[in-house]
């Protein structure tokens, strides 16, 4: 997926950029950026951060950077920020999101006479795409409303520029921004939980498509929000960072909500209730709060050297990562009957895994509850979908098992409660020899967020989507 942050300030911002897009790293795995605007132009540093940490890698490099602008990104895609001169002026450049009509893009730009410097892995940098079509224009505010337009998918950006920092929220609103204040400065992130240990108040959420100008006395609207708005329900379930709020809304207490509405729909007996490190614990909480069973941790998650298990470009080295960081605790397993909650099941390697040391460490029963609806389609819209293709899916691999090769109809088996969607998840169950399985309802989902369903992207569960 990726995250972005922004600060445009009264006095030096080289810290708050760097600290503040540190507190993204959540959000992506490949490569890290900071560019700062000054007298002399704009600075740029840009590291990969495949087996380390951003804060590792910038660290030493921060007494050389001065300036009162600055943007900061962790990308899964091409390296960020992208300088660019321009008839504009010149200016810096970060997004997040996916460009799903990317290769149209390129091709017109090639007729047009255009042409592009830098690809990684052999594709044309999305970053470098965005910003060909923002230079169309006489003015940022009509290239940026160029670039909307014709991106689908999803892109929002920050533009660094002598004046200030134009933050763009993608047309739908698929990926988020939020404004924070505080006195002489403004800043702009993908996520709020970066604002409250650098002094910064939640300000504004940007709307679909909202283009904003920022400079340290203020912020002023340059595009107003578009009607629709197709918010990632994922990012409550999974990539938001517990501390957070998107559209207002926090991320822990819709987890929490989420392992309540489980709650709701079960009677299994069990001894002790626990999540998946991390992101299963607020919907474990809430689970064990809801049905009243004490809350334990039989797994506990090692984090002073290992990196999170998704960093690894290796699925068998994210793998290994993921099976050393969890550390089993005997005493809380041996005999029990545990309940787990999980944010989702993805491929199911890794929780597979995890189960076999349960049952290697003498549990009695293993129950598993995911706080999403089985995922049936791959993400078109973000950046976390290049490792979550059809073929990987546990779902989708069932499926295709019971039914054979060639097309099928994934209505019945997204429909909670059918027959087939019954036997995919027996199916399930049983390949991760689990005691019993269940998937959050998507309505109980879309309830605990508290949007209204046509308010939120559910594209991977039951395959909707706006374009």
């Amino acid at each position: 997926m990726g995250g972005l942050f922004g600060v445009v300030s009264r006095n030096d911002c080289v810290f708050d950029v760097f600290y503040g897009t540190d507190y993204l790293s959540h959000l992506g795995t490949r490569r890290g950026g900071m560019a700062v605007q000054n007298s002399k132009g704009i600075q740029r540093s840009i590291h990969n951060i495949e087996n380390s940490y951003f804060r590792t890698k910038f660290e030493s490099e921060l007494s050389t950077f001065h300036g009162n602008k600055g943007i900061g990104v962790i990308s899964d895609t091409d390296p960020q920020p992208l300088l660019v001169g321009s008839h504009m002026g010149a200016f810096g450049l970060v997004t997040v999101g996916k460009i799903t009509n990317l290769d149209q893009l390129v091709r017109e730009a090639f007729e047009r006479g255009h042409y592009f410097s830098d690809t990684s892995g052999g594709i044309i940098n999305p970053t470098e795409v965005a910003a060909m079509l923002i230079c169309r224009e006489s003015n940022f505010e009509d290239g940026i409303r160029q670039a909307q337009n014709a991106i689908e998918g999803s892109c929002s950006m920050l533009v660094l520029t002598r004046e200030g920092i134009y933050a763009a929220r993608d047309r739908l609103g698929r990926t988020p921004l939020v404004i924070g204040r505080r006195e002489g400065a403004l800043a702009v992130s993908s996520e709020s939980c970066a604002f409250p240990n650098l002094g910064y108040e939640t300000e504004k959420f940007l709307g679909p498509g909202e283009v904003v100008f920022m400079d340290a006395e203020g912020w002023e609207q340059r595009w107003k929000p578009g009607p629709k708005m197709q918010v990632c329900a994922f990012l409550w379930v999974y990539y938001g960072f517990p501390a957070s709020e998107y559209e207002g809304i926090n991320v822990e207490c819709v987890r929490n909500a989420c392992g309540e509405a489980l709650a709701r729909r079960d009677q299994v007996s069990v001894d002790h209730v626990a999540g998946i490190p991390d992101s299963g614990i607020g919907h474990a909480i809430g689970y064990a709060n809801a049905r009243k069973i004490p809350y334990r941790r039989p797994f506990v998650k090692y984090t002073p050297t290992w990196p999170r298990s998704f960093m690894p470009q290796s699925q068998k080295l994210r793998e290994l990562v993921a099976r050393m960081k969890l550390i089993p605790v005997r005493q809380l397993i041996e005999g029990k009957r545990l309940l787990f909650c999980e944010d989702s099941i993805v491929r199911g390697t890794q929780l597979k895994d995890n189960i076999q040391i349960l049952f290697d460490y003498g549990v009695k029963e293993v129950h598993m509850r995911a706080a999403c609806p089985p995922l049936l389609y791959p993400c078109e819209f973000l950046n976390f979908s290049a490792s979550r293709s059809t073929l990987d899916l546990i779902g989708r691999k069932v499926i295709r098992d019971l039914e054979g090769e060639g097309r099928v109809n994934l209505n019945p088996y997204a429909h909670a409660g059918s027959e087939s969607n019954g036997a995919m998840i027996e199916e399930v169950r049983n390949r991760l020899r689990l005691t019993s399985l269940k998937y959050q309802r998507l309505q109980d989902l879309v309830a605990s967020i508290g949007l209204p369903k046509e308010r939120l992207c559910t594209h991977c569960w039951d395959g909707s989507s706006y374009y």
